[in-house]
């Protein structure tokens, strides 16, 4: 049986993946806000925590969408959570995924004003 195109973003000619609003809204979780992340800010690029199961087409397609930029390239990384202990018992932090998202020349995002 083939998969039905609910399942899979589809993909339009050099325009990325047609995704709705609530996706890009569900894609796009919260910046990070991090000494290291505002030190890229002067390199044109911006940091997003993004689910784990988001796509770099998707992360690309969700920013031009909802902050009304150009996105030249979007770098992914998988944060692996942490054991802690707390009162003697083991604990783990979930796993996240952030994306460092390029800015075409010319274009930012005010972060601190929100979506």
């Amino acid at each position: 049986m083939s998969k039905s195109k609910a399942e899979k973003p589809a993909i339009g000619p050099g325009i990325g993946p047609v995704i709705s609003m609530e996706r890009m809204y569900q894609v796009i979780r919260s910046p990070v806000v991090t000494e290291k992340a505002t030190l890229l800010s002067e390199f044109n690029q911006v940091t997003f925590r993004v689910p784990l199961d988001a796509s770099k087409p998707e992360i690309k397609a969700a920013v031009e969408g909802l902050f009304k930029v150009k996105v030249d390239a979007v770098n992914t990384l998988r944060q692996r959570g942490k054991t802690k202990r707390f009162r003697g018992r083991l604990g783990k932090r979930n796993d996240y995924k952030k994306a460092i998202v390029t800015l075409a020349e010319g274009q930012s995002i005010d972060i601190t004003t929100g979506v």
